[in-house]
């Protein structure tokens, strides 16, 4: 469900830092970091993870939903010349993913991981298949490592995986999953919580979105101004006090019923056996432990403004 786009060549680091919010001039050989493709006119393309290997190489993983726009919109930027190629269709991503994920995945690998920070990245061996990416990243808070192969050996990785790790548990997970947990920890999923319309100020994304010296992303300008003046409407993260469960566009109205905004995710928490979700609402309404009330059906059940993440793991 990701896409994999690499930008290579002598200009491909200019490129990058153009497209991208977050700032390359962080980055370094081996290291990752998580960052948005902004637009022309104050939303989001797409998020991405952007891979440093050196200067002149780069790997960026997209939504897969969004890759065909993801690449053409790097294309209309790519005034630069630098090479760019779109290699989804023969690349497999697994994510490991949990507190025994490591020690699984060290089970099949000579890499150390202890050596491999979080949001950093090596290739080397696994399973017996050479170049493999192993990165210290994933989308669900619990923790591990994903790791990115050609498909042909993608199913070899799979069975071996589920063959060392049967001592420890090991599951197979889908996207469903993946939501539950990510909505757990307030983690943006585009299409619901960020999109073309959204900005990153607005989604909370500020952290990717670094105004330094340098990193002159598209659309910096109008995004700077809006830090100044203030964002419109904000995301926010919200829990239930009654029983029920938050669907995408169900409405946020204030104390008084009047709508504010609407929800953008939503799920009743595994962990926490309560309805959680996000969503957008007008900034005076943002505040922590501010009160809402979700519309669900012909109701409307009290909720308060909470900072994600919802579910703390225990230390």
């Amino acid at each position: 469900h990701m896409g994999e786009i690499w930008i290579r060549g002598a200009q491909a680091r200019e490129l990058v830092q153009r497209l991208t919010s977050n700032d390359v001039a962080l980055l370094e050989p081996g290291k990752g970091h998580y960052s948005c493709l902004p637009n022309d006119h104050g939303g989001i393309v797409d998020d991405v993870l952007v891979y440093m290997y050196d200067e002149e190489k780069y790997l960026l993983v997209v939504t897969a939903a969004n890759l065909g726009k993801d690449h053409d919109w790097i294309m209309a930027q790519n005034t630069q010349g630098a090479l760019v190629e779109n290699a989804s269709d023969r690349i497999s991503q697994l994510a490991v993913q949990g507190p025994n994920a490591q020690a699984l995945v060290q089970r099949l690998t000579d890499v150390d991981l202890d050596q491999i920070p979080y949001y950093h990245f090596k290739t080397g061996t696994l399973a017996g298949i050479h170049e493999v990416l192993i990165s210290n990243t994933g989308y669900t808070g619990a923790g591990g490592f994903e790791l990115y192969m050609y498909n042909e050996d993608a199913l070899r990785i799979w069975d071996q995986l589920f063959k060392e790790g049967k001592d420890l548990g090991l599951q197979p997970a889908g996207l469903a999953a993946r939501d539950t947990l990510r909505l757990e920890m307030g983690f943006c999923l585009y299409g619901n919580d960020i999109n073309e319309h959204t900005s990153p100020l607005e989604a909370g994304l500020g952290w990717i979105t670094k105004f330094t010296d340098g990193n002159n992303f598209i659309n910096r300008e109008a995004l700077e101004r809006q830090k100044a003046e203030g964002v419109g409407k904000r995301l926010v993260g919200f829990e239930l006090l009654e029983r029920g469960i938050p669907r995408q566009h169900y409405p946020i109205f204030d104390p008084d019923g009047r709508q504010i905004g609407e929800v953008t995710s939503g799920t009743m928490s595994p962990m926490l056996k309560k309805g959680i979700g996000m969503g957008y609402v007008e900034p005076d309404h943002a505040k922590k432990d501010s009160q809402l009330l979700i519309g669900i059906r012909n109701k409307q059940l009290p909720a308060r403004v909470v900072r994600p993440p919802f579910y703390k793991k225990e230390a």
